[in-house]
């Protein structure tokens, strides 16, 4: 499995679900070469004052941790 596909997977069944239960949902845009992962934030994440929050200390985290070769997570 490629590294674009272990962040699908972890973002689907991990991510999604918690971020889904505030009203939120997360569009993964690719991933790069050296490790970062591009996503959207939809819904009330989109809007949400503590978005950047949620990305870096939920998203982020939660993908350096299960998959080590994410080097970081930007909003596009």
């Amino acid at each position: 499995m490629g590294l674009e596909e272990k962040v699908r997977q972890i973002i689907d069944e991990e991510v999604r679900p918690a971020l889904k239960m505030d009203g939120g949902d997360i569009e993964l845009l690719g991933v790069d070469e050296d490790g970062t992962v591009k996503v959207r934030l939809l819904g009330a994440c989109g809007a949400c004052p503590f978005s950047t929050m949620t990305l870096k200390m939920g998203v982020e985290e939660s993908l350096k941790r299960m998959v080590p070769e994410v080097k970081q997570v930007v909003a596009i």
